[in-house]
């Protein structure tokens, strides 16, 4: 079984394109949203988190204070290279057994969804990488509209990710969300070679 990594900038879309390849019968692991839930239930990280950040970094509940966290690690490379390597070993551990439980059952790939694949080196331990691509300026606009942020907000979340051309050069398949090339032909066609070359 395979293990394809599909990711994009923020407002690239890749939450739709990883949908319409759930729709074919493809497991997806999210890894943005596995990452939350693990920054609110495991112990020891909570603490490592609280030690770098603050104690404003969770709410008296001991859910994790978004906002007050990406404030400042969005203000800071430094602190957002920390809470990185804090937070993506435990996240490649819990997407590694999450992809085990399919390997008796005959699919043929998983997807591994991730904003940081390319950043963070783990791209080279996938089979195959997916790139899902769209103009700087249609993705600041959904952005803004999705999270209701200003424009400078999204900005500042752009210029902490790697430029989409870098992303493209290590893709092994581009998927070209810009509103004008239809996706749907351009998933089925990875899909299809996916699933020929067992």
């Amino acid at each position: 079984m395979k293990i394809v990594g599909i990711t994009g900038g923020i407002g690239s879309g890749k939450t739709t394109v990883c949908q319409i390849f759930e729709n074919l019968g493809v497991p997806v692991y999210n890894a943005d949203i596995q990452a939350k839930k693990i920054l609110n239930s495991n112990q020891s990280l909570k603490k490592k988190i609280k030690s770098l950040l603050g104690e404003g970094a969770y709410f008296e509940n001991g859910k994790l204070n978004r906002n007050y966290v990406a404030s400042q690690i969005f203000a800071d490379k430094e602190l957002l290279s920390k809470i990185n390597t804090l937070v993506h070993p435990i996240v490649q551990e819990d997407a590694k057994r999450w992809s085990e439980q399919f390997q008796k059952e005959g699919i043929q790939y998983v997807l591994k969804e991730a904003a940081l694949l390319v950043e963070n080196g783990s791209y080279r331990s996938l089979d195959s990488l997916i790139v899902v691509t769209c103009p700087e300026e249609i993705r600041i606009q959904r952005v803004i509209k999705r999270e209701k942020a200003t424009r400078e907000e999204v900005l500042k979340k752009i210029k902490n990710q790697l430029p989409e051309q870098e992303k493209i050069k290590v893709a092994d398949f581009i998927i070209q969300n810009d509103g004008q090339l239809p996706i749907i032909p351009q998933i089925w066609k990875i899909h299809q070679i996916l699933t020929k070359n067992k």
